[in-house]
């Protein structure tokens, strides 16, 4: 099993850049598909990026798609996530999360969370 910790969420301008991080706990990270995930206030919760164990394969939503990019770390137990010209839409709780797959793009494959961190974009 896996604990993770978020952090770097913050307030932005709209157009600007923000990198949150992920920091997992234990020593079976390598074992586990990543992926961020958010939740804006009225709409479902979505997979934004996600990337397999090994860090050779990586999806993205079409939303963020050439803005966002997801990276992680075996040897340090750490995920990112490079957002860059961001959108007031962009603004919402964004979780990291683990997923006993190869590699998971969809909701229900992810088992266990963070806390989330908030990300709020002005306009």
């Amino acid at each position: 099993q896996v604990q993770l910790v978020e952090s770097g969420g913050g307030l932005v301008q709209a157009g600007g850049s923000l990198r949150l991080s992920c920091a997992a706990s234990g020593r079976t990270f390598s074992s586990y598909a990543m992926g961020w995930l958010r939740q804006a206030p009225g709409k479902e919760r979505e997979v934004v990026a996600s990337i397999s164990r090994s860090g050779g394969r990586t999806y993205y939503a079409d939303s963020v798609k050439g803005r966002f990019i997801i990276s992680r770390d075996n040897a340090k137990n750490t995920v990112d996530l490079q957002m860059n010209s961001l959108k007031p839409e962009d603004t919402a709780v964004y979780y990291c999360a683990a997923a006993a797959t190869s590699i998971a793009i969809r909701i229900w494959e992810y088992d266990t969370w963070g806390q989330g961190t908030q990300v709020t974009v002005s306009s």
